[in-house]
């Protein structure tokens, strides 16, 4: 008996975006559905290597296309894994999937933005079959489960049945019934087409039957004449051919693969339909025998910021088995958007996860693909400058992680980090060597300030004293920043400074001789008022204190040496995180009009009113200055306002 279900929601919407707008060429669903049944069949190849019971005495792996102009469906069939009712819900029935929700709300803000073909990354190209069905059926018996088999139906319409069938063998027929106006997927020379353009390399036979002329022989052995003497017609028969060459290209000479066969290698592994940004491709022999074929893509894949339980980009072979997508030990984390295949000739065919964590081959193919990855990286830097910043623009993030992660590697990965900083125009970022080369005599540290947005790191008053001394600071805005820089402690002997902590100290030993009277001076004209403010803002403010990096600004907001920064506070606060109390300290300007007539006030009437208006004022000002939300904007507003009318008015 047959079950009607509804689609969710965001599959709807993405089967309208799919059949009206999305692919540009869509003779792409097939390399989808080819692609799909190729995953299955290594799936199904891997666990029968545990469990040979599932081969079901059909041991030949095999990828079937089949045509039926009279019935107008195209199928096609693998004898792969195969699929449960449970899987086939959850598979095919929803998209369950992280990305797809953000994919769909990008696809509609971004249309003429985003290249039309990316749906294949979020693993939903089985739906771009509605490109050229009015009706798509999938039949699936997953290996070892006996015959029972189950149906799926669909007309695109935003409903599905399911039924549970009988089903011979294992594996899946992906039914296409085809509209009246895309039947040339049907012909022979189209499908031939197709599967050389975008599947000849799959690694198991894609097969057709296709039309043969054979010659008509007499009994003899001869061609056989009729009565009139004239050669009998061939006869046609149909024949099974392969469609592919099955040649796997990471095992082929690097001067023998033609560009357009990696891109399209390249499609087929990661379901990004952009040419890839760098290819490498390389083997080596010696402690471990491997051959890799490794990417980087142009842009993020939507995959890239989830922290656990995604693939991690590389596809590990034995021999040309396939063994799996998700090997922790293959590759770092904070190489994760690389996207590849690594075949060893070292490790066991039947190789188990267990295995798998304690393999020291895997320790050396690990060391080798970073050391490829980051020379790599180093040499388009060198050479490239450009092309390094656009990958920097969409990777750097991910790469700074290694910093806290990969100590064996730290060197490289400091000499690839870029930064934009006080000096640079928007846009330009430096290497820390080119800060160290430029800064000045008498400048101990790399000082930086860490902010949400650049343009709230260059317009911080903490920077005041840095200008005015000629010390360039470089500015971070990167989120990983807060976790990983505090990690990197020093760059070719010069300590980093986070200037938003702590006190500064900016000045030579003969400078502080110069302003000992001067400093003092201050201390002691200022006491009373600093004392008061801190009794004004006790439950605001950790401390009041003179600043030593204000030279224009009133006051700023700092915070104590070892505590967390604001950004870190503010990415615990939207993770949801218990975020510990912790008071800033409030520096005032000695030197600006408004300290000043403050003192005299304080002078006149340490109660006056006015006073403590001015301290609120001060700390909510500072916090605006650090983009923090105040606690009581509109109080603040009319605040400003009134003064400015009595200013005017005097």
């Amino acid at each position: 008996m047959s079950t009607q279900h509804e689609f969710k929601t965001e599959v709807k919407q993405m089967l309208d975006l799919v059949i009206h707008s999305l692919y540009s060429n869509k003779e792409i669903f097939l390399r989808e559905i080819l692609s799909n049944a190729s995953d299955a069949i290594d799936r199904a190849r891997f666990e029968a290597l545990k469990d040979s019971t599932i081969l079901e005495n059909d041991p030949q792996w095999k990828i079937q296309i089949l045509a039926d102009k009279e019935a107008r469906t195209l199928t096609i069939r693998d004898n792969g894994i195969g699929m449960t009712a449970e899987e086939v819900e959850k598979n095919i029935g929803t998209v369950a999937n992280s990305g797809t929700k953000n994919f769909l709300e990008n696809l509609k803000n971004n249309k003429e933005e985003l290249s039309p073909e990316l749906i294949g990354q979020f693993g939903v190209g089985f739906y771009s079959a509605f490109m050229v069905a009015d009706q798509v059926t999938l039949v699936t018996r997953r290996a070892g489960d006996k015959t029972q088999g189950t149906r799926w139906v669909s007309q695109g319409d935003g409903f599905y049945t399911l039924e549970t069938v009988e089903k011979e063998t294992r594996g899946t027929d992906v039914i296409l019934h085809l509209k009246e106006e895309e039947t040339e997927f049907l012909e022979e020379w189209r499908l031939r087409k197709i599967v050389k353009k975008y599947s000849d390399f799959v690694e198991h036979p894609i097969t057709m039957e296709v039309e043969h002329q054979e010659p008509v022989l007499d009994a003899e052995g001869k061609p056989a004449k009729d009565a009139e003497g004239k050669p009998v017609p061939p006869k046609v028969v149909m024949k099974e051919e392969t469609l592919n060459s099955q040649k796997a290209i990471w095992l082929r000479p690097k001067n023998e693969v033609k560009k357009e066969e990696y891109d399209e290698f390249y499609r087929h592994l990661s379901h990004d339909y952009q040419e890839p940004f760098e290819t490498m491709h390389w083997s080596v022999e010696g402690q471990a025998d491997f051959k890799a074929l490794v990417y980087i893509p142009q842009k993020p894949m939507w995959d890239m910021l989830v922290s656990e339980g995604t693939p991690r980009g590389i596809q590990l072979y034995v021999h040309r088995v396939f063994i799996t997508d998700s090997c922790e030990q293959l590759l770092p984390r904070y190489l994760r958007f690389l996207r590849g295949v690594v075949d060893s000739a070292d490790l066991p065919l039947n190789v188990s996860r267990e295995m798998l964590q304690e393999a020291r081959t895997l320790t050396l193919i690990r060391r080798n693909i970073v050391k490829k990855t980051l020379d790599t990286l180093a040499d388009l830097q060198k050479n490239s400058p450009e092309r390094y910043d656009t990958f920097y623009t969409n990777f750097g993030a991910v790469l700074k992680e290694g910093l806290r992660d990969d100590f064996e590697n730290s060197e490289k990965l400091q000499n690839l980090l870029l930064f934009s900083s006080t000096t640079l125009e928007d846009g330009k970022r430096t290497t820390l060597a080119d800060y160290v080369k430029r800064m000045p005599e008498g400048q101990k540290e790399i000082y930086y300030l860490t902010a949400d947005a650049l343009a709230n790191a260059k317009n911080s008053p903490r920077l005041e004293a840095f200008q005015k001394k000629g010390y360039e600071v470089l500015l971070m805005t990167d989120p990983v920043d807060e976790f990983v820089i505090p990690s990197l402690e020093s760059f070719q002997g010069k300590p980093l400074k986070d200037i938003s902590k702590g006190e500064i100290d900016l000045e030579s030993e003969e400078e502080k001789k110069a302003k000992e009277e001067e400093r003092k001076a201050a201390k002691e004209a200022n006491s009373a008022l600093v004392t008061r403010l801190q009794e004004l803002l006790k439950d605001q403010v950790q401390e009041v204190r003179l600043s030593t990096r204000l030279t224009d600004s009133a006051c700023c907001l700092v915070d104590a040496e070892w505590a967390l920064s604001q950004q870190m506070l503010r990415m615990m606060r939207a993770m949801k995180q218990e975020v510990p109390e912790q008071k800033q300290i409030l520096e005032i300007n000695p030197d600006h009009p408004l300290m000043a007539t403050l003192r005299t006030l304080l002078e006149k009437n340490p109660q006056d009113p006015r006073l403590e208006e001015a301290a609120k004022m001060l700390f909510d000002s500072a916090r605006m200055m650090e983009n923090q939300p105040l606690e009581n904007p509109r109080e603040f507003a009319k605040k400003v306002a009134q003064l400015m009318a009595d200013g005017f008015k005097a």
